[in-house]
């Protein structure tokens, strides 16, 4: 059986998928020195720098909308569930 990379790079998108430890899962999500986007400590792709406030800004925004989702404010005064008539000309 071949030795297959646990972690590297595919096409520019990074995978690691290595054992975490409960060290590197905490230094993965607050990252001081790097940008808003940083390597996941385990799986496919990038995940959000907790120490980046614009990391911040994009988890109130997102929490924003789902609340507003989930309330379930309809402003439409028709119901749903009748007929609606189209005009075509």
């Amino acid at each position: 059986m071949s030795d297959k990379p646990q972690s590297g790079e595919l096409f520019g998108i990074p995978y690691n998928f290595e054992r975490p430890s409960l060290g590197r899962m905490l230094s993965a999500y607050w990252q001081p020195d790097e940008g808003m986007l940083v390597r996941k400590p385990f799986g496919i792709g990038y995940t959000l720098n907790l120490a980046n406030w614009r990391s911040w800004v994009v988890l109130a925004v997102a929490g924003a909308l789902f609340y507003q989702q989930q309330s379930g404010d309809d402003f439409d005064d028709e119901p749903a569930d009748e007929p609606v008539e189209v005009v075509v000309d």
